[in-house]
């Protein structure tokens, strides 16, 4: 028979490699983004620490002049705002730890280890309260940034300038989405889990 803690571990074990994706996101790995921004025929990934062609920081400011668009597309004060923002995206390799922390748990519960599992339900909850925080920053930033260049484009500011413009969000906000899902079913499958049997002696205990 399966450990009770078998189902939370393996929600664990999802959560924690969708936001590893999401943690080496673009500039290190172009494919996984937050906001695909395409000036001219040129497409900027922005992920969690830069964007296609910047370095690697905690923390960074957008200058729209670096991917084609006109320094007046961002207002200041919403620039500064954004830059502030960034820095909060150090929570989806902290939620990565913590989920992967949780996974550690997993293996020791799925030992038959009722400690294991209500260690793996702790740092479950704990993981699914930073990712939420993450997703919910992610929601409002990029949102600021793709309105700020799509009013920018409506007010032909952009369009007169550069030509086609869009923005659109990328797959890394619904990777931190899927990762939010996966780590709430696990904590709530962890809690269940840790009422379950572990010792595998006691069903013959109980007809001694």
């Amino acid at each position: 028979m399966a450990s009770p803690a078998f189902p939370g571990l393996l929600l664990c074990f999802a959560a924690m490699v969708l936001l590893i994706f999401v943690s080496v996101s673009a500039p290190t790995w172009e494919k996984i983004s937050f906001l695909d921004v395409t000036v001219g025929g040129r497409t900027t990934h922005f992920g969690v620490l830069g964007f296609t062609g910047s370095g690697r920081s905690v923390g960074y400011r957008i200058d729209p002049t670096v991917f084609g668009l006109p320094n007046t597309t961002l207002d200041n004060n919403v620039n500064n705002v954004i830059h502030s923002l960034t820095f909060v995206l150090i929570l989806h390799p902290i939620a990565a730890g913590l989920s992967a922390l949780a996974v550690l748990f997993g293996l020791c519960g799925a030992a038959y280890s009722r400690a294991g599992t209500i260690f793996m339900a702790f740092a479950a909850s704990l993981a699914t309260t930073v990712t939420l925080v993450a997703w919910i920053i992610d929601m409002v930033l990029w949102s600021i940034f793709r309105n700020s260049i799509r009013s920018a484009v409506a007010q032909s500011q952009v369009a007169q300038a550069v030509g086609n413009t869009s923005a659109q969000y990328g797959n890394a906000i619904w990777l931190t989405l899927g990762a939010l899902v996966a780590l709430l079913l696990a904590s709530c499958a962890g809690a269940l889990g840790s009422c379950g049997r572990f010792s595998r002696n006691e069903k013959s205990k109980g007809k001694v």
